[in-house]
């Protein structure tokens, strides 16, 4: 507890608090009219270090570029692992987990140890890697990494401690998974081939042990080998020569036959009675050409061999069409009996897997579904039902179905929210589905104790709008609105929609949201800002369209040198409202010959539309295109339900908009916000320069927007578009942001002189908006409703604003805006306004109470506006003499008191990078300041001092993707897009990670093996009994022998001790742990075992040395020495 005691004398300028080191800094707005009495500030900050700690905590979505794939059929839990290294194991709803490997390495292969709360991971650094999952948290027991071989493949046989590993050179090695030690005994390729062969079979690309004989290893090589080893006689049982390459290799269940796949599209079946040839060759999708030539074919990549005790057996792969179809999506062809189903898929297929109900593969398999995972999505199909429905996927795997754009999180929202939200949606669900429950149904999670409504909402690339429910770590979809439906699909021949050349004209840039009201906007990439109320019910109605001129005018324009421009503004207007277009438009304006002037970019729906239940578009906003140049993308919004108004600005200017009545009360230029108190001289130079570039490119596509090369994060306000290398200056010339080096060097001449010349950066964009209850002017002895503007040259201007407060009123007569009033300044470009009270307390936003305007309206019940107002102080004594206003900017936070507008505290928070989002959030029963910076790290800072608290280096590179994602939210939780399809969340809370454990799923649950099936005297006599292989006897020490050393390094993992501290309790933690210490024990005594043969090593050497020496001298007399 720290309490801070400041006395404020009224005066102009102010001690920044003294422990924060910086200069004095005061009000550029001129001195008080009126002295107010001191005031002595006692804020009780509670906040300290200990109660921050930053940890990721879920990630939901699509695993990006995946790679392998895995099923425990006993669990049923399923893996997924991804070209970046990353491994996500999912189960029922809510069990769903992430791990990374430290190498980064991409995923080869996957292999659960069935029912035993392990996966092992084969990665492309030719390192294996064994993961215990009896912990809500996996990690990483042991890793074997290889060094003079690649692997290719990889195969566990149920019930096994040894773990079959192929390699790139045709060899097969054997691990033991206890003590992740390769055996000495292997299979080298040229014992497994026929000595007369000339040829090296290829690679690795099959193992399996047969159904019929556990110690006989079935190994297909690339080339079209495939050769059966006896592992007790260590001698090929037989070997088969195919012209075409293999792909994949499946048993029939009773071990007399398989099924290969090849490189031709064909299925091959072989019967172990005659290896000479295949019993069958079929060509699934090739047909018989006129010449009596088979099709040339796909290959098929994979095929698996399932057979049913009720019917005939099940074939599957994909792959295999014909290559005369171009243009065919990838397929999944699934032949039962004579009947072929062909199922095409939407993206190219990664891997599959058919589930089956036993683990044991000497067993009838009784397929039930498939699981098909692709580049972009992951299916799971019912093979029970005939025409194999797919199943309704529990996880969030469509996030990225239009790539997001941006992002917004909300916590602790109201709670009623979420099951309106849901109801609404619900209607609009895809139908059918299979009937039957999602299969993969492992792991237990319960609702955890620290859980509170939360919300996620993302936009997307196509319009889109989805609502999550992120509450307790997990995330459903709510509801989805679809933005473009407000306006008229562009035409192929439209000559707008074709000079614009944008590829995704809705693409949405920001949004803003009143969980309270339900209030929701939406900004476009096309200069558009779409306002939506929410209703219960369906309704018919005409969207009523306003059309705002906020543009550069020729000759405004003022230009400092050959590659920048000054702003130039549109004069403040008469406006009157109409029915449902109008038009604020600046005096002044011309229009040359053929080029366009104002026109928006997109074209409203002028008809009557019948709208369902849910959100509604109530009032469409769109910039004007001026003198052959298309608007600028809007910076920033803000919207207040209380007001009525709704305000954005960009690069040119800002409006506000009284949405109730649907009228423009402000249109201005940002010099013309200032008026007498501009603390900067603009220089007016030479004549413009052509505008050619600038409207070839203002209005570019979104087609680099979603790649992470050749992006570079701008060190000013974000704009939504992101550009190429060589397209950075055409964007530097058209948004005119400053760069950090200009600002800083303009705040510094600022601070030196009384007025302050820009000769470089005089393009000032809207970077931030906040409606409030504040002081517009120091005289002012009550809070008005006020406009704080933030600006890209660090320059905040407050803009006090008169609402009538009668409801008949309101609506009638207009809202007034006065003149500017504080004008503060800080380093860099302004992100963000909050208020406090003189407790500390942070203040909301006054805001309208939800009311359905569509509902049937009481004839005894008069409807009226009811509206929430927060006091700046928690006591009624206090109310109206002040509150504090925390403002951050790229490098600097500052706190004001208002309404002396004295500044109290100052942190610079970063030179050498720059702040990408600030917030104001609660933590704790607190507020504080929470940054995220451009270099990687959070940052938060106790208020109202602004003392550091926490700053950790989370990411070690940022890139655009990230920037343009990352919100924080309050309890200490924020989240970003961590991939194109991936949204990961992290918390900053200590109390958050310390309860993390209990909030997340188990992974691993006890449950018993299903036992073996009861074979039979006569089966079991003649075909062979597979419960008598020993493979310790053959693979392990004794017998075998150590394998080289040089060939593979043993890494003991960091899970040992992490899981001892983590692994849940009872007899399932007991059995980690003390699995956990046999390994760490069985670790030493190998160490001391190596050690031990050293000093015999030495020992031996010492004694042959000392009897070489005594032969030598045993003859000599004394004196020959």
């Amino acid at each position: 507890m720290k309490k801070f005691r400041k006395v404020l004398d009224g005066l102009t300028t102010s001690s920044p608090g003294g422990t924060i080191g910086s200069p004095s800094c005061g009000s550029a707005a001129g001195t008080p009219t009126a002295v107010p009495t001191p005031k002595e500030i006692d804020v009780q900050e509670t906040l300290v270090s200990e109660n921050f700690q930053l940890c990721k905590t879920v990630r939901h979505g699509f695993p990006y570029q995946p790679t392998a794939l895995a099923f425990d059929p006993v669990q049923k839990i399923l893996a997924i692992g991804s070209r970046s290294g990353g491994v996500r194991i999912l189960g029922r709803p809510g069990v769903d987990c992430y791990c990374q490997h430290e190498s980064g390495a991409a995923v080869l292969q996957l292999q659960f140890l069935i029912n035993e709360g392990a996966l092992v991971t084969a990665c492309a650094d030719d390192t294996l890697h064994l993961w215990n999952l009896r912990q809500r948290r996996p990690a990483v027991l042991h890793s074997l990494k290889f060094n003079r071989e690649r692997i290719t493949f990889c195969h566990l046989p149920f019930q096994s401690k040894w773990l079959y590993v192929g390699t790139e050179r045709g060899n097969t090695h054997m691990v033991n998974i206890e003590s992740f030690i390769l055996s000495g005994y292997v299979i080298m390729w040229n014992k497994a081939i026929e000595l007369s062969t000339k040829t090296h079979p290829g690679p690795v690309v099959h193992l399996s042990d047969s159904p019929k004989d556990e110690g006989k290893l079935l190994i297909g090589f690339e080339g079209g080998t495939i050769v059966q080893w006896d592992l007790r006689a260590k001698k090929a049982d037989f070997r088969i020569y195919y012209d075409e390459a293999i792909h994949s290799v499946s048993w029939h269940h009773e071990g007399k036959q398989f099924m290969c796949s090849h490189s031709d599209g064909s299925l091959t079946l072989w019967n172990l009675r005659n290896t000479t040839k295949p019993f069958q060759v079929t060509f699934p999708h090739g047909k018989i050409q006129k010449d009596g030539r088979k099709e040339s074919c796909k290959p098929i990549l994979k095929v698996e061999y399932k057979t049913s005790r009720n019917s005939e057996p099940f074939v599957i792969f994909s792959g295999g069409l014909s290559y005369d179809k171009a243009g065919r999506r990838p397929t999944l062809t699934i032949m039962h009996g004579k009947a072929i189903t062909v199922l095409e898929m939407d993206h190219p297929i990664v891997e599959f897997m058919v589930l089956c109900d036993t683990p044991y593969n000497n067993e009838v398999q009784e397929p039930y579904a498939v699981v098909v995972l692709l580049e972009k999505d992951l299916i799971v199909v019912d093979l029970t039902q005939s025409n194999f429905p797919v199943f309704e996927n529990p996880y969030p795997m469509d996030i990225h179905e239009s790539p997001v754009t941006c992002t917004a999180y909300f916590a602790d929202c109201p709670p009623d929210i979420i099951p309106i939200l849901y109801s609404i949606g619900a209607k609009h669900k895809k139908t059918g589905y299979s009937h039957k429950e999602w299969p993969v149904g492992g792991g237990t999670w319960t609702l955890g104790s620290h859980t509170y409504p939360e919300i996620i909402i993302t936009g997307h690339a196509d319009g889109s709008i989805k609502f999550w429910d992120a509450s307790a770590f997990t995330l459903q979809m709510l509801y989805k609105l679809k933005t473009s439906k407000v306006f008229e699909k562009p035409k192929p021949g439209d000559g707008r929609a074709a000079e614009l050349g944008e590829e995704d004209p809705f693409a949405v840039q920001m949004v803003s949201w009143c969980p309270h009201s339900r209030i929701f906007c939406v900004v476009g990439i096309s200069a558009h800002i779409i306002l939506y109320r929410f209703s219960k019910y369906e309704a018919n109605t005409q969207i009523v369209s306003l059309e705002v001129r906020l543009q550069c005018e020729p000759e405004d324009i003022i230009t400092p040198s050959e590659n920048e421009n000054n702003p130039c503004f549109s004069e403040q207007g008469s406006y009157s409202p109409q029915p449902h277009h109008q038009h604020a438009v600046s005096p002044g304006s011309r229009t040359p010959d053929g080029a366009k002037d104002s026109i928006p970019c997109l074209k409203v729906r002028d008809k009557m539309v019948r709208v369902p239940p849910g959100y509604q578009s109530d009032l469409v906003i769109q910039l004007l295109w001026v003198d052959g140049e298309p608007p600028q993308q809007i910076t920033s919004l803000d919207i207040n339900s209380a007001y009525g108004l709704l305000a954005f600005g960009n690069c040119n200017g800002l409006a506000v908009v009284d949405y109730l009545q649907k009228t423009v009360i402000l249109c201005i230029s940002t010099l013309d916000l200032y008026g007498a108190t501009d603390p900067y001289q603009r220089l007016t130079r030479s004549p413009r320069r052509n505008r050619q570039s600038t409207s070839e490119h203002s209005m570019r596509g979104l087609s680099n927007f979603y790649s992470d090369s050749k992006k570079r994060i701008r060190t000013s306000y974000q704009s939504l578009t992101e550009l190429t290398d060589n397209q950075q200056s055409i964007d530097m010339e058209r948004s005119k942001s400053p760069t950090s080096e200009s600002r800083e060097n303009s705040f510094s001449r600022s601070r030196s002189s009384s007025v302050s010349s820009i000769d470089r950066d005089t393009k000032e964009a809207i970077t931030t908006l906040q409606f409030g209850e504040s002081y517009g002017r120091k005289s002012d002895a009550l809070p008005t409703p006020c406009l704080w503007v933030g600006t890209s040259l660090g320059v905040v201007i407050l803009i006090p604003l008169s609402i009538p407060t009668d409801h008949e009123e309101r609506m009638e007569d207009p809202v007034t805006v006065g003149p500017s009033g504080a004008v503060q300044m800080l380093k860099g470009s302004v992100l963000h306004c909050g208020f406090l009270d003189y407790n500390g307390a942070l203040i909301q936003s006054p805001y309208e109470v939800w009311r359905d305007l569509n509902a049937l309206e009481d004839p005894d019940r008069q409807r009226r506006r009811k509206l929430v107002h927060f006091s700046p102080s928690s006591s009624q004594e206090t109310f109206g003499e002040g509150h504090l206003s925390v403002v951050c900017s790229e490098r600097q936070a500052k706190v004001f008191l208002m309404p002396s507008q004295s500044c109290l505290f100052v942190h610079n928070i970063t030179e050498s990078s720059f702040v990408l989002r600030a917030d104001v959030v609660s933590l704790c029963n607190s507020v504080c300041l929470a940054c995220f910076c451009a270099n990687g790290h959070v940052m938060t800072l106790s208020l109202p001092s602004l003392r550091p608290l926490m700053d950790v280096n989370y990411l070690p590179l940022t890139d655009m993707r990230i920037a343009r994602t990352f919100c924080f939210t309050n309890e200490g939780q924020a989240l970003y897009l961590s991939s194109p399809t991936e949204i990961q969340r992290i918390t900053y809370s200590q109390e958050m990670c310390d309860n993390l454990q209990e909030m997340l799923g188990e992974l691993f649950t006890p449950i018993e093996t299903p036992e073996a099936q009861n074979r039979g005297f006569l089966k079991g006599f003649f075909g062979g009994n597979a419960h008598t292989f020993d493979r310790e006897e053959l693979f392990g020490e004794a017998a075998a022998g150590k394998a080289s050393r040089s060939l593979a390094q043993h890494i003991p993992g960091q899970g040992g001790v992490e899981g001892m501290k983590v692994a849940a309790s009872g007899a399932v933690g007991e059995l980690a742990r003390a699995r956990i210490a046999l390994d760490e024990r069985g670790q030493r005594l190998g160490e001391l075992e190596e050690r031990t043969a050293l000093m015999m090593t030495s020992a031996d050497t010492f004694s042959k040395h000392a009897h070489e020496l005594m032969l030598k001298c045993k003859d000599k007399k004394w004196y020959q020495f």
